[in-house]
């Protein structure tokens, strides 16, 4: 059974720094495309940051030179570290897991995904 869990989600204030976590266990495959997502209250849910099997990133372009996707293969691992936070960043980041397609930004593409973790900038 695939379980996907994500950490590190909290509060900061603008300008703050966090570092988003995604661990996958029981996938039979030693990688996979994987990507962070992201629901604001009252909006869809939308891709943030995307990654395949091969380290290629694909970037929102509202989080483009703030936010930087990395992978650990060996451990099955998703990072997501997230520099210069804007109150607008705030919202419930998924992380997901076993993708159709390369560096997708449509959930659908994604077949598991992570309970979420609440991310909140405000002064």
């Amino acid at each position: 059974q695939v379980q996907v869990m994500e950490s590190g989600g909290g509060s900061v204030q603008p300008g703050g720094s966090l570092r988003l976590s995604c661990v996958v266990s029981g996938y039979p495959y030693s990688s996979h495309y994987m990507g962070w997502f992201r629901q604001a209250p009252g909006k869809e849910r939308e891709g943030v940051a995307v990654i395949d099997s091969e380290g290629s990133t694909r970037y929102a372009d509202s989080v483009k030179g703030r936010f930087t996707a990395s992978q650990d293969n060996a451990k099955n691992t998703l990072y997501l570290q997230m520099n210069s936070l804007k109150p607008e960043d705030t919202a419930i980041y998924y992380c997901a897991a076993d993708g159709r397609y390369s560096l997708s930004f449509d959930p659908s593409d994604y077949n598991y995904w992570g309970q979420g973790t609440q991310v909140t900038v405000s002064s």
